[in-house]
């Protein structure tokens, strides 16, 4: 990252901002819900940049009957057969809804051509398909939004070893994630590249620099929220209705279930 970094946002802003960010986002769901709108949000971004962390911020207190992440796997051997982006088309939103992409069809621009998993020829047709295949999504009213998580050398190294040496987060970490630290520059060229092909007007590109983690996620999901015209939706009036009377229920004897043993005494 240029320039000097910025020090790290305290933990109790960092937490109230996102809480009322929250709040925000789950407006936008019920606008997006009310309204029949169809929001794809995509996130890329070196390994350990932050993109995982960020998703988890945006989705925490989402309905995922409405707001739904999509994270595919590596293609399977009949879908290397398909049209590039056809595999993706399926996780597209119907009216309603949001879809998350943790990486999306721009794999063929970074770890796939780096990593030599499709050919020049692919990798060429997919930079002059590409904005052509958004165009067509923002044509038909779908909302997009991409964003490129920025992270430098030095921080995405710390995080790594941080992930190595933490057992929670060790899953986190892969032999191709470790192999991309000996193709930096390739990557940058790579990324380079992608830009000057498809950040198009109707899909620009907005890149979040994610050194500091917190700053990232609260200035993503700013910049999301500010970015579409969203506006607050009345609930719908609820009352607790009053309990009915008793009928004569009794509940069988504890003895004829297993219950779960109480982990928690022997604490």
């Amino acid at each position: 990252m240029a320039g000097k970094k910025a020090a790290t946002l305290p933990r109790k802003e960092y937490e109230k901002e996102l809480l009322r960010l929250q709040t925000e986002l789950v407006k936008l769901q019920e606008w997006v819900r009310a309204s029949g709108t169809r929001l794809v949000v995509v996130f890329e971004g070196r390994d350990a940049a932050g993109k995982g962390g960020t998703i988890k911020r945006v989705s925490e207190h989402l309905n995922p009957r409405v707001a739904r992440i999509a994270a595919l796997p590596k293609p399977t051997e009949r879908e290397r057969t398909q049209w590039y982006f056809q595999r993706y088309v399926e996780h597209l939103p119907a009216a309603g809804e949001i879809v998350l992409f943790d990486r999306s069809w721009y794999n063929r621009a970074g770890v796939e051509h780096v990593m030599g998993f499709c050919t020049k020829e692919e990798h060429q047709l997919f930079l002059r398909q590409c904005p052509i295949f958004e165009r067509m999504l923002v044509e038909a009213g779908v909302l997009v939004r991409k964003y490129w998580f920025s992270v430098s050398d030095t921080e995405q190294q710390e995080r790594f070893r941080k992930r190595l040496e933490d057992p929670l987060r060790r899953w986190k970490l892969s032999p191709m994630d470790l192999e991309s630290i000996t193709h930096w520059e390739a990557y940058s060229r790579a990324k380079d590249e992608m830009m000057v092909h498809t950040d198009i007007s109707e899909a620009p590109w907005y890149v979040v620099e994610s050194d500091d983690k917190r700053r990232a996620r609260l200035n993503m999901i700013a910049h999301l929220l500010s970015s579409v015209p969203y506006h607050d939706v009345p609930p719908p009036v609820l009352e607790l209705p009053e309990r009915p009377a008793s009928t004569g229920y009794q509940r069988p004897p504890r003895d004829l279930q297993t219950y779960v043993p109480d982990h928690a005494a022997s604490l």
